[in-house]
């Protein structure tokens, strides 16, 4: 379990800066596994930074998804809101913070994508249920789609794009709508992928509108339901869900070149969890969709074609 501290800001960190990206690694090894070995294909200059920003998303999610959720309260995020002012403002609150605090000292990030997420959190305080997609979308910008703002301010871009004389004086493309487009794709691959354990917990993420449209009911839902109707609506999620990969893609070649690697290798890598729950026949209540990792090891050459000449 993640400790998140209730300390008002201290005078002097806790842990020292290399502790401290100790810590934050050890959660993303821990908890996100393909994005880690996504990680590791990163300079080892940028690679921490993006440790110390996974580590706040993930104590982020745990307040309302965490084992203390139960006692989460709309003024435990405004607590946390004000952390992550403190942040920004340089003083470190706890151990894992100082990473961070370093990350925006070496990296230029916004704060805006950061508050974001936090209001992604407040929407699963009070709403189990998406009546239409433009709802859902919201809520998987806010608790996904700002982790690709956060990480592209670490990645950089390419400034050597713009070569042709008329382009010269022309600033560099950031592909921000694809860099959203990324965290949208992963977190509703993240929704079909956990619909089982999602309703267990009596949410829904699929739309109600799109339930309605396959005539497919919450209680079908809820009971694990698999039959014709379930898989049309599965096929029609994952399509949707693959256009936001196809987006994604083409905002990497403007990435810097030492990003585009980790980046088409993490995207290759979580998208093949729709294969598997195709696979699978699209029964994502009795058995989970994973990547094995020697698959996962086996599609880095293709990653790394594909960084080189797309």
């Amino acid at each position: 379990m993640l400790q998140l501290s209730d300390s008002p800001p201290r005078m002097k960190p806790p842990v020292s800066v290399d502790e401290s990206y100790q810590l934050c690694r050890q959660i993303t090894a821990k908890y996100a596994k393909t994005f880690y070995l996504g990680t590791l294909l990163m300079s080892k200059a940028k690679r921490p930074a993006i440790w110390a920003i996974y580590a706040w998303c993930r104590r982020t999610d745990e307040l309302v998804d965490g084992p203390a959720a139960a006692i989460t309260t709309p003024e435990t995020l405004d607590k946390w809101e004000q952390q992550l002012e403190a942040i920004f403002a340089g003083h470190p609150v706890d151990n894992f913070d100082v990473a961070l605090v370093d990350t925006l000292q070496r990296f230029a990030i916004d704060i805006q994508p950061f508050r974001d997420m936090i209001a992604g959190q407040r929407m699963d305080l009070h709403r189990s249920r998406y009546e239409n997609f433009d709802d859902l979308y919201l809520y998987c910008y806010r608790v996904a789609g700002t982790v690709g703002l956060m990480s592209t301010a670490v990645m950089g871009v390419d400034t050597k794009q713009n070569t042709a004389p008329w382009n010269r004086n022309q600033p560099p493309y950031i592909p921000t709508e694809e860099a959203i487009a990324l965290g949208i794709a992963s977190q509703l691959t993240n929704i079909l992928r956990d619909v089982h354990e999602d309703a267990r917990r009596g949410r829904i993420y699929i739309p109600l509108e799109d339930l309605a449209r396959f005539n497919y009911t919450e209680e079908d839902l809820f009971k694990g339901v698999v039959d014709e109707r379930w898989r049309s609506l599965m096929r029609y999620l994952i399509a949707r869900t693959r256009q936001f990969y196809k987006k994604a893609e083409k905002g990497i070649s403007y990435l810097s070149p030492d990003a585009r690697l980790p980046v088409w290798a993490a995207l290759m890598q979580y998208s093949r969890i729709l294969e598997k729950i195709e696979r699978n026949d699209y029964n994502v209540f009795n058995q989970r969709a994973y990547v094995p990792q020697w698959q996962k090891l086996g599609s880095l050459p293709l990653a790394w074609l594909r960084s080189q000449v797309l």
